[in-house]
């Protein structure tokens, strides 16, 4: 039982973080626009994650550092993701914006060979290698998207991974100045809400809902739930069995991501969007490290990765 627990864990988390595309589609489908919804998003999640913080007895900094961390944690974690994604899924299918999603470990591989997070191995680089030709599945075939749809808006999404992948090997190499995820997350999404608030107003993208809520904004408050409870689950899941075993959570956040998508949604693929999948997949799989084994009756709570 407790061998199956964090396999169940990790199941559970995918499908829930995977449940955000098919939202964030929803979400753009009358016309919200990105300002409007990340404010919501951070103030929402601002609130939702100071509230667990202050359940676990501890509070957040606010100290020169601190406001630094979580500032940069705002911009490249959640602003500039956030303006990418939300104007690549009003284009582009929520399930291939899921199967881009999932380049981070690609992206992340060269910039912690650069920043000297990570050492050169062979099948690594055949993994990056792989996850790229994904990528051009999705971009040269004429077929692979969508009539209609313009494969210029693919690189707009990877600028999400991109930033995501900056930011982990960021955090990596500095640290979050002895504050745990929770704390850090808290502090980003006020600062996110208070710099998209003003940007928000100024572009006229500013989100007033009203009663009764509409599918797009049922859809950005489900979002956050999920993506509240997913993270939890995921930080939970990292203290019971390891770094890398939870890493694996991307695999079926993209699964998930592509099934929902084409049960709540509809939609479906060609062949060269099948494939560009399997690719993504099959780099990944090479790029990240290997897990070790979850021994029954071992010691879960050990980092996998050591």
């Amino acid at each position: 039982m407790k061998t199956a627990l964090p396999f169940a864990a990790l199941v559970i988390i995918g499908a829930a973080w995977g449940g955000t595309q098919p939202l964030g589609k929803i979400a753009v489908s009358e016309g919200y626009r990105h300002f409007g919804l990340i404010f919501w998003q951070t103030a929402l999640m601002g609130v939702l994650l100071v509230t667990v913080t202050w359940l676990r007895g501890r509070r957040l900094a606010w100290d020169r550092r601190a406001l630094i961390l979580y500032g940069f944690i705002a911009v490249v974690g959640t602003v500039l993701p956030g303006i990418a994604s939300y104007n690549a899924i009003a284009h582009l299918p929520s399930g291939v914006m899921s199967i881009l999603i999932s380049s981070v470990p690609l992206f992340a591989l060269p910039i912690a060979l650069a920043l000297g997070n990570d050492r050169f191995h062979w099948t690594r680089a055949l993994g990056l290698g792989i996850g790229l030709t994904g990528v051009t599945l999705l971009v040269l075939p004429q077929a692979s998207l969508p009539q209609g749809i313009s494969a210029l808006w693919v690189p707009v999404a990877l600028v999400s991974s991109l930033c995501y992948a900056l930011e982990g090997n960021l955090v990596a190499k500095y640290g979050t100045l002895g504050l745990d995820a929770f704390q850090v997350l808290a502090g980003a999404s006020i600062l996110g809400a208070l710099i998209t608030a003003p940007l928000a107003l100024t572009t006229g993208q500013f989100i007033a809902p009203h009663w009764p809520l509409g599918a797009p904004d049922l859809a950005l408050l489900a979002s956050v739930v999920l993506h509240a409870f997913a993270y939890s689950g995921y930080v939970w899941l990292v203290g019971q069995a390891g770094s890398v075993f939870a890493a694996q959570v991307s695999y079926l956040v993209t699964l998930f991501g592509v099934i929902w998508a084409i049960t709540f949604l509809g939609e479906g693929y060609s062949g060269w969007i099948w494939g560009a999948l399997a690719l993504m997949l099959a780099g990944i799989a090479l790029v990240q490290p290997r897990p070790k084994a979850l021994v029954p009756g071992g010691a879960l709570g050990q980092d996998a990765s050591g």
